[in-house]
Parts: structure tokens; C-alpha cells; sequence
């Protein structure tokens, strides 16, 4: 009885914490997600990232189908520009 109490307490608590704080968890995913990749690109290209911080897009220099990000490691910093290398044209028989 004192079990089933206490798990029925436990997953109240879950259901809140999931509730309550569900897109804050989306939002740290997704920057995760996008720091990783542009580190994985800076690396690929040679250069050293080591422990990507944070990456955030530069409003100020971003276009439209041109995306500039800012990458923050811990022993650099880096712009990324974003540039699709072919786009589909209607124009084109």
C-alpha cells in the first residue's frame, strides 16, 4: 500500500516536471543539436573545437538562404556562413 503511494506520488511529480518544463527541454535539445553540428563541420574542415560551448545565429549578417552562426568553443570562436551550393530553379527547362 505505502508502495503504491509512493510510486503513484513519484510519477505525479513526472508528469508536472514534463508538463510544466517541456518546451525548455525542446529548446536545450535543439541547441544542442545545432552546436554540434557546426563543430563537427569547423572539425571536419580542420580546425580544433574542442568542448563547442554555445552557437547562436547572427541576426545582423543572416539573409535570407544565408545563414551566418556564430560557434563558441572553448579554445575558439567561430562565424559559419551558410550558403546552399544549389538551389532549384524554376527558370530552368
Amino acid at each position: 500500500m505505502v508502495r503504491s503511494k509512493i510510486s503513484l506520488l513519484l510519477l505525479a511529480i513526472l508528469v508536472l516536471a514534463t508538463l510544466s518544463n517541456g518546451v525548455r527541454f525542446g529548446q536545450v535539445a535543439k541547441a544542442q543539436t545545432v552546436t554540434s553540428v557546426l563543430a563537427a563541420q569547423i572539425r571536419s574542415q580542420g580546425f580544433a573545437c574542442d568542448e563547442p560551448q554555445n552557437a547562436t545565429r547572427d541576426a545582423k549578417l543572416s539573409k535570407p538562404d544565408y545563414d551566418v552562426w556564430v560557434l563558441t568553443c572553448k579554445n575558439a570562436t567561430y562565424k559559419l556562413a551558410d550558403i546552399p551550393i544549389w538551389r532549384r530553379s524554376t527558370s530552368l527547362s
